[in-house]
């Protein structure tokens, strides 16, 4: 290998390259996006259609089955998913992994464009949301007052709203929480009566009389005028003068038989901060930006708006996204330097003073250079790019020890600084390459996964392969170079760490070397026997996907009856309100009656608006896992037993959205047949140990009142059906039929509605009249009648079909997958009557999906692995040879999961995946030895003996370096990286102990002595 001459030989032109690399990546350390986790954006979308007032049956009809059969007709479908309740469908389209996410949004967009016009008229409102986990606000402030009007409220939010806006990096910001303002029109049924003047009537003045159409343009000499007609209502005057007719000459005007003015529309959500009434303003951040920066250039100007506020207002902070990702990151970060403290102090008593400054010297070059490719391939700095860097501290300086302890023995052999350097380094250049290659191609398949959860992870890969490339040139270039200056010869002074290595490898080592190696056949048999016991410790370590996320943070979610009114939710509330406040761990929470808190999470879910729901965001003092699992279980207890509504407090999950921990589909045609199959299902889950938080869409059915028109008599009274429909509306919520713009520029609905004193009741369906074609009013109850009858509250499907979803939290201590398997089997038992069936979704499904791209990229990495030892060595019973490190990486991975309590979750199959290429390096510095000392005349027996001897002791100190590295995030990163830390250590602790032995047994066994060797005899009881 020629790279070490060349770099010393030009080393100003080496030492300029690394400078300027390292500045590059200085450069994108201060410049780079940070956020708390990565920004995925997964080929799915979600369509969210308002039809106010629709039951879910007619939402079903005119709305969801006509949107599911056109998007049926895209390519790549995965999934599709629907949830129809009164006035509000959510269809949600997930496609196949590797699908372009923003073809696939446009494909959506278009085709729902297309049933457009087939949809009832009275839709308000049709949004397609593309999935993704950057649309997470960062700031949600609270405007607090006791005593102010909305509209104060409303009107301070706005203001800071505008300042707010024109920050750079903001994306949006949201006003909430306020009941809106429109121009109700109020019309009088008896006097529209006595002037004729129908209902319809209204509705075609209003809208003919706000149109602006315009008029075109008209040539005049050499210039060309617009021509500008009447255009919209200027103000609410001229509302009030529409002609509605002029019949006989006496024209009569909308303010004739109408009152019109602002007012607020029907209330459907409230907020309140801390039990005090409030509306909430929320902040969302551009793609590619930094967190801090953004948060950093808003908060002058909210402490600038806070100084202005009267004193009947109070801001507060809901959520501050600064405060969680600054811990996250800085705690990483703190476990980045407790790494590379441990990993300075290792190296340094393994080596020595001098040989430890170069080796050290590897870790910040090859990390700036590694952070500035990751900037440059479009990952910002969050918790995954850290993980990766505290991954590769321990494994980059791998080849640094190794090309340095080469160099050091060639110089005490007498060689010159610079032919130590190059010869050390040449030597064992290409073995140091092919480590390198492996361990990167252990994590290649980890950058590879398709599926959403190979979006959120792969800043973690990708970050470990570009810092173990750029330490591998930093070995083959600067190191050599560094070695060939500041080593000298050790002479026979030796320090007491490396004295008592040396020791270990000339007495206790070399004996069970040798012993091994006179009983080979048992060394053998034990290690089979050790490996398939192993695997009877699974099933007690269990499996899971990912754990809860370790935050201050939680949500309650209250689920009143189908048909509970805003009021009934709102006292609901206020009852949680009342047991929030008497806890001291409380820092603060926010209320949410009618729908659901701002996105604060990425993978929390915010619930449409509904008046029977609420939410809270429950923000604690400080996080204390033990502390906040006996508050959580403590209010479990509490809510539990009260009455008539359903109170959940549920923790943050981590990794992506799922509906729930257990999630099983009941999919059938007949809605009463899907709710009795649903209560068995129910009964099934709750009589399960360990199951919490059971929801059944399904469990209680919503009454409506039915207004059944005699369509004889309303024929005979020559009354449009259409105009009963209209009138009932009318009178009932209201009908939108423009909009009308201030001199401001703010827009207002104009709604035509029946004068009501405050909330319409049953009683004033009495007063309600309909008109005739010729504006004669007849009440509504000559020819309707109102009754009440059961209609479903919720109807879902699951692949264009009919289909429920019984769901279910576990209790921390209790195992999903056992709760999952236990279900299931149950199931199974079960008489499902023909045409119906069940789905298992949940984490289950999705752990199997992410674990089938694990396993998928466990072989590929196998695969490759060995095509480069194949290469490499140039046989194919060598890489086998080298491949036995990986049985006993397992062996020693699962005892460590085993021993510290640790299920073999997701991140632990990434641990082991990583481990492929991280244990086989040892085995290849052995083999590869191996083979040079033979060559060079050794017999088979003594090559190994020597080559276990020697390559000893960068084996051990890279192994202790690797664990030192990984050892903080282990014990101190949290639930999700404790058990990738304890694959990975457990198994490179059992397998560099045990390949010093059992490789060399192998190499034996399967190695044929060379023609040009020495003969050599096998040990003494060799078998």
């Amino acid at each position: 290998m020629k790279l070490p001459q060349l770099a010393i030989k030009n080393y100003h032109f080496t030492i300029i390259v690394f400078i300027l690399l390292s500045l590059f990546g200085i450069t994108s350390v201060l410049t780079m996006p940070r956020s708390e986790d990565p920004a995925v954006a997964p080929a799915a979308s979600n369509i969210t259609v308002i039809y106010p007032g629709a039951s879910p049956i007619d939402l079903e009809n005119l709305v969801t089955y006509p949107i599911e059969e056109a998007l049926n007709e895209l390519d790549d479908i995965k999934v599709i998913n629907s949830e129809t309740i009164e006035s509000v469908a959510v269809i949600s389209i997930e496609f196949e992994a590797g699908s372009d996410s923003d073809e696939k949004y446009s494909d959506v967009v278009q085709k729902v464009n297309s049933v457009r016009g087939d949809l009832p008229e009275e839709v308000t409102d049709i949004d397609v949301l593309k999935w993704s986990t950057t649309d997470v606000i960062i700031l949600q402030l609270a405007l607090v007052s006791d005593t102010a009007e909305y509209r104060d409220l409303e009107e301070e939010a706005e203001h800071l709203k505008r300042r707010l806006e024109t920050v750079s990096g903001v994306m949006e910001v949201e006003t909430m929480g306020y009941p809106e303002t429109e121009v109700r029109v109020s019309a009088d049924l008896e006097r529209m009566s006595r002037m004729q003047v129908p209902l319809t009537l209204v509705l075609q003045a209003i809208e003919m009389n706000n149109a602006e159409i315009p008029g075109g343009t008209i040539d005049m000499g050499s210039k060309r005028f617009s021509v500008k007609t009447s255009g919209t209502y200027s103000s609410l005057e001229e509302i009030r003068n529409t002609i509605l007719h002029a019949r006989g000459g006496n024209p009569v005007y909308l303010r004739d038989v109408a009152d019109v003015r602002f007012d607020y529309k029907n209330e459907s959500y409230r907020t309140r901060f801390n039990g005090r009434r409030s509306i909430f303003l929320t902040v969302t951040q551009k793609e590619n930006t930094n967190i801090f920066t953004v948060v950093g250039r808003l908060r002058p100007r909210i402490e600038e708006f806070r100084s202005e506020l009267p004193p009947s207002i109070e801001l507060e902070y809901v959520v501050d996204q600064t405060e969680s990702v600054a811990s996250r990151i800085n705690g990483f970060s703190f476990n980045l330097l407790q790494g590379l403290v441990i990993v300075g102090l290792i190296v340094l008593l393994g080596v020595g003073l001098r040989e430890a400054a170069i080796v050290m010297t590897a870790i910040p070059i090859s990390f700036l250079i590694a952070i500035g490719f990751v900037d440059l391939v479009g990952y910002g700095l969050q918790q995954m790019s850290i993980v990766g860097l505290v991954i590769a501290l321990g494994l980059l300086v791998d080849n640094a020890i190794v090309v340095t302890e080469n160099v050091s023995r060639f110089l005490n052999q007498g060689y010159s600084h610079r032919e130590a350097a190059v010869k050390g380094t040449s030597q064992i250049g290409w073995a140091v390459v092919s480590a390198t290659a492996t361990t990167v191609l252990a994590f290649v398949p980890i950058v590879l996964m398709q599926d959403v959860t190979g979006d959120f992870i792969r800043s973690m890969p990708v970050t470990v392969i570009f810092t173990l490339i750029a330490s591998l040139v930093v070995a083959l270039t600067l190191t050599p170079y560094l070695a060939s200056i500041f080593l000298k010869v050790n002479g026979k002074r030796r320090a007491g760490f490396k004295k008592r290595i040396e020791e270990t490898v000339r007495g206790f080592f070399q004996r069970f070397l040798a012993f091994s190696l006179r009983r080979r056949v048992l060394v053998i048999c034990l290690t089979v026997v050790v490996f398939a016991l192993t695997f009877m410790l699974f099933p007690i370590i269990g499996t899971s996907l990912f754990p809860k996320a370790e935050k201050p943070q939680f949500v309650i979610d209250v689920e009143a009856p189908d048909g509970t009114s805003l009021d009934e939710t709102d006292g609901i509330t206020r009852y949680v309100e009342s047991v929030l406040s008497s806890r001291p761990e409380v820092k603060h929470f926010a209320t949410n009656i009618g729908g659901g808190n701002p996105r604060f999470y990425y993978n929390v879910i915010s619930p449409g608006e509904n008046s029977g729901i609420a939410q809270f965001f429950v923000q604690l003092k400080r996080y204390d896992r033990v502390e906040m699992e006996s508050l959580i279980e403590e209010l479990r207890l509490t809510f539990d037993s009260y009455p008539g509504a359903t109170i959940e407090v549920k923790e943050l999950q981590q990794g992506m959205p799922l509906e729930a921990p257990i999630a099983m589909k009941i999919i059938g045609e007949d809605l009463n047949e899907l709710r009795k199959i649903s209560r068995e299902v129910e009964s099934i889950i709750k009589s399960e140990p360990g199951t919490i938080n059971v929801n059944n869409p399904l469990k209680a059915r919503k009454t409506d009142l039915h207004v059944r028109i005699n369509r004889e008599k309303a024929g005979m009274l020559n009354i449009p059906i259409a105009e009963i429909d209209r009138t009932v509306r009318a009178g009932v919520t209201g009908l939108t039929v423009s909009n009308y713009r201030d001199s401001e520029g703010n827009d207002y609905d104009i709604t035509v509605r029946l004068p009501v004193n405050g909330k319409t009741v049953l009683s004033d369906l009495e007063k309600i009249s309909v008109s005739s074609l010729n504006g004669a009013a007849t009440p509504l109850l000559h020819v309707a009648s109102v009754g009440f009858i059961s209609s479903p509250g919720e109807i879902d499907h699951y692949n264009l079909e009919r289909a429920v979803t019984v769901t279910a939290d576990v209790s921390s201590g209790y195992s999903v997958d056992r709760a999952t398997t236990s279900i299931v089997e149950k199931l199974d038992r079960m008489q499902w009557p023909k045409g119906y069936r069940y789905y298992r979704a949940g984490e289950q499904e999705s752990r199997e999906t992410s674990f089938g791209g694990m396993g998928q990229a466990f072989v590929i990495a196998i695969i490759a692995i060995f095509a480069v030892l194949v290469l490499q060595f140039r046989s194919y019973t060598q890489p086998l040879i080298v491949f036995v490190a990986i049985p006993l990486a397992i062996i020693g991975s699962v005892l460590a999961l085993f021993l510290t309590g640790n299920d073999f979750s997701f991140s632990a199959f990434i641990g082991l995946t990583g481990l492929i290429g991280i244990v086989i390096n040892n085995s290849i510095l052995l083999v590869e030895y191996s083979n040079q000392l033979r060559e060079e005349g050794m017999g088979i027996y003594e090559a190994v003996r020597q080559a276990a001897a020697i390559r000893f002791k960068p084996i051990l100190l890279t192994t202790m370096t690797t664990v030192g590295g990984l050892l903080p995030l282990t014990l101190r990163g949290g639930t999700i990286w404790a058990p990738f830390g304890w694959t990975i250590i457990g198994g490179l602790i059992l397998s560099t102990v045990l390949t010093l032995v059992v490789v060399p047994v192998f190499y034996t066994l399967f190695t044929k002595e060379n023609g040009s060797a020495t003969a050599e005899a096998a040990p003494k009881g060799t078998v």
